[in-house]
């Protein structure tokens, strides 16, 4: 299994209910993109003050390494992931990825 994590600066200006709505645009993948699992989204709650401006983000659960990539390269995912890129603090500077095989 492929965990995807995304963490993400979003601009002063973008309010909690458009993130809600952004996430839950992406949220809508699940079940859409073949072996795309689970998405969990949220601020981030660590005490260590390491975030690094990176004060929001997701993990997605895909099945397996194609998995992911139909993920990254599906209309929709492409479509979700430009209105996220749109709210974040200098655009795709504002957004870091990292992907973390699970399992077997």
């Amino acid at each position: 299994m492929i965990r995807h994590c995304v963490f993400v600066k979003f601009r002063s200006g973008v309010s909690r209910d458009e993130r809600a709505d952004i996430y839950a645009g992406l949220a809508a993948l699940v079940g859409q993109v073949e072996g795309l699992l689970s998405a969990d989204f949220g601020p981030n709650i660590s005490p260590e003050g390491m975030a690094k401006g990176f004060h929001d983000g997701f993990i997605m659960d895909l099945a397996d390494e194609a998995a992911r990539d139909r993920y990254l390269v599906d209309p929709a995912h492409q479509a979700a992931g430009a209105r996220l890129v749109a709210a974040l603090e200098g655009g795709r500077d504002g957004l870091m990825v990292f992907d973390l095989k699970v399992g077997d």
